[in-house]
């Protein structure tokens, strides 16, 4: 990029506010009540300064010998570039060497301590710590090396996700979508009903509300009970800070743990709308979502499900989008949003925006088809490809400076 927004929020720190171009669209950026309003007169297009190396640096999955895994749902850096990988349904945690050659299995199913039985959310807080927080065991497991390092139960929090760890090592919690969207559904009054941001310090195990937010839109009245294009407001941790976004407006909130809004992101932007191609195109790969969900059911019966999904695909079109995908934070504080796609197929969600901690708009990362990015750092960048016969492989890209992007090395 040719102009930089940090370059111009210094410009303008001592007036405390203006007007200024970065690239193509106007910005503005000013302080209210001590938050840091950062305002894009549209949504840009440019590439961002890093972007994937040409080739992976390293895949596991695949090859003979490497772990055989069934679907990932979460999966984070280490600093060297290996990896810790939970695989949804083995129920283990696979930590992979910074080459990739070799795998270990750091956790395995089961209730006693070092086991888990349905992780959702995973993070790597040092060289060689692990993080992991177990929705069914109500427990959050602190692993340092190979050995358990700390453990507390999470019963209290029932309804909160682990979201991050906090810039004072408490772990930031939200409302979860997938615990409890179904539930506010239906039955309550008002377009939104809010969820929740909580900190819970793993030592005394005390759990205090900080602050709430907009969660979930009520569905469509032509619709029964799934929306298949449905926003939401979903929290993540970025920098040790609250980062709070909702799919259906162009805006990005920071929270300090303690509760305290720092800064906001908007910009203008128009919804895409569904059409009768999109709901062509979703077919496919709703057909494979629906056969791994509903493995059991005859074939007749599995047929009915996918009608009625793809029934429901069809009642929404014309409606508007969501803007993005579900969002995420790097190691470096930004910000990713990715491309909205029906159905939320994370495979498909290229390009995404990313923004800095400081509110510029650094621009869009390409990733390669089929490939679902899931941690990134500032060499790093880890992902899931999937492949025409659904396997699921792990592969590691070096995230390069645009200008060097000639292929990377691959190291097997």
């Amino acid at each position: 990029m040719t102009s930089r927004i940090l370059m111009l929020a210094s410009a303008l720190a001592a007036c405390g506010g203006g007007t200024g171009l970065t690239d193509d669209i106007q910005v503005q950026i000013r302080d209210s009540a001590g938050v840091r309003i950062v305002e894009y007169a549209g949504e840009s297009d440019i590439e961002a300064p890093f972007a994937l190396a040409a080739e992976p640096l390293y895949r596991h999955g695949a090859n003979p010998g490497d772990y055989e895994f069934e679907q990932i749902n979460f999966g984070r850096l280490f600093p060297d570039g290996g990896a810790v990988l939970s695989d949804e349904w083995s129920s283990e945690l696979v930590v992979l060497n910074p080459d990739g050659t070799t795998h270990e299995v750091l956790a395995g199913r089961g209730e006693g301590p070092g086991e888990v039985g349905f992780v959702d959310a995973l993070f790597a807080p040092g060289r060689d710590s692990v993080l992991v927080a177990d929705r069914r065991l109500g427990r959050v497991t602190l692993f340092a090396g190979r050995s358990i390092a700390r453990a507390a139960e999470l019963h209290r929090s029932i309804g909160l996700r682990v979201a991050g760890i906090g810039s004072s090592g408490e772990l930031l919690l939200a409302t979860s979508v997938l615990l409890t969207a179904p539930s506010f559904r239906t039955g309550f009054e008002g377009e939104w009903r809010p969820g929740h941001m909580a900190r819970f310090d793993m030592e005394t195990a005390a759990l205090d509300t900080i602050a709430s937010y907009d969660f979930v839109p009520r569905i469509p009245p032509e619709l029964e009970w799934w929306d298949p294009i449905e926003a939401v407001g979903q929290v993540l941790v970025a920098n040790g800070r609250f980062v709070y976004t909702r799919s259906d407006r162009p805006e990005v909130t920071w929270r300090l743990p303690d509760g305290t809004v720092t800064q906001i992101v908007r910009w203008q932007a128009e919804p895409a709308h569904l059409t009768e191609e999109l709901v062509e195109s979703v077919e496919a790969a709703q057909r494979r979502r629906t056969r791994a969900e509903y493995r059991s059911v005859s074939e007749a019966r599995f047929e009915e499900i996918l009608e009625e999904d793809m029934g429901t695909y069809s009642a929404s079109v014309g409606r508007a989008m969501p803007l993005f995908g579900f969002p995420f934070a790097d190691g470096e504080g930004r910000v990713w949003l990715p491309s909205y796609r029906p159905g939320g197929f994370l495979e498909d969600a290229s390009p995404y925006t990313v923004i800095s901690s400081d509110g510029e708009w650094l621009g869009q990362v390409e990733a390669p088809p089929g490939f679902r990015i899931l941690d990134v750092t500032s060499e790093f960048v880890l992902g899931v490809f999937r492949d025409e016969m659904d396997v699921e492989s792990v592969v590691v890209y070096a995230l390069v400076e645009r200008s060097s992007i000639p292929a990377q090395p691959s190291r097997r």
